[in-house]
């Protein structure tokens, strides 16, 4: 497949891993709109990529991301008054759709697991856009702050969704109400990170759980479970999951996959799962509506 290209990413693929890098250090990778058009499109890159396994993310240089580039001064969050913003495909009816949403949504409908590695500062866009990642960890010089209160706006990225679901409503909110700055310890504390590492540790760390992933899980597989997680979220009974889980394994269990699993786990040998995620990832959604399932 060939390798995209990029004018605020840098984008990598090696055994299994791609390694999405914000590309902006001069300006602490700060988010623009190209940035955001350009994260969509490598995200689309990584699912129509069978070769890539497990995505990180992670930025150039000393910051993760130091949140909306402010270059354009007063008006950088009045979309109306910001030409590059009024884009057709930007509005819906007479809103102006968030640009960090519009990642954020296409990190949720991601194929493949993702990681966050986050080295620096991450702060407004810079952490909004970590929660739709399955795994950050973080250097111990990250800091994070979700700090549109002190900026005179509101959370956007759907952090509203998906920051209460990381780590609770309490925290949430304490978080947001006084968008102060804090350390990569209380992100760990809060259960906003995973691990917190060294900075010569954190992408060797980040490659060593994707490693664990690519050699030994089926792709397919660990798609279905990041469908399955996710949108589990939401449901209203644990009957919708187990709608899904009841059409998910029915269909996986007569797979090439399943075969070379359990024939692996009785040889006593590393599995070659053969089924790819471009082809042969099963349509579970919407929900059976057969009567043994409602």
């Amino acid at each position: 497949m060939t390798k995209p290209s990029f004018e605020t990413l840098l984008y990598d693929v090696e055994d299994g891993i791609a390694t999405i890098t914000l590309n902006r250090p001069d300006k602490l990778n700060a988010f623009t709109t190209q940035m955001m058009l350009e994260l969509i499109a490598a995200f689309d890159a990584t699912d129509a990529d069978d070769a890539v396994k497990v995505v990180i993310v992670t930025g150039a240089g000393r910051a993760f991301c130091a949140g909306a580039d402010l270059s354009s001064g007063a008006q950088t969050f009045d979309y109306a008054a910001r030409g590059e913003a009024a884009r057709d495909e930007a509005k819906v009816a007479d809103v102006y759709r968030d640009g960090g949403g519009r990642v954020t949504l296409r990190i949720f409908d991601s194929l493949k697991p993702v990681i966050a590695a986050v080295n620096g500062p991450a702060v407004g866009i810079g952490v909004t856009m970590q929660l739709a990642m399955d795994i950050r960890i973080a250097s111990d010089t990250a800091r994070f702050g979700f700090v549109f209160a002190r900026r005179g706006i509101a959370p956007e990225a759907a952090s509203s969704w998906f920051l209460p679901r990381i780590v609770g409503i309490s925290q949430a909110l304490e978080w947001c109400y006084s968008g102060r700055v804090f350390p990569a310890a209380e992100a760990l504390e809060g259960g906003l990170v995973r691990s917190v590492h060294a900075p010569d540790d954190l992408l060797p760390a980040a490659r060593a759980i994707a490693r664990d992933i690519v050699d030994n899980t089926a792709p397919v597989s660990v798609s279905l479970i990041r469908q399955l997680m996710w949108r589990g979220l939401t449901a209203s009974h644990p009957m919708e999951a187990h709608r899904a889980d009841s059409r998910a394994i029915q269909a996986r269990g007569r797979a090439a996959d399943a075969r070379e699993g359990v024939s692996a786990f009785l040889e006593k040998r590393q599995p070659h799962y053969p089924d790819k995620v471009s082809s042969d990832l099963p349509d579970i959604w919407p929900f059976w509506t057969e009567p043994q399932f409602k």
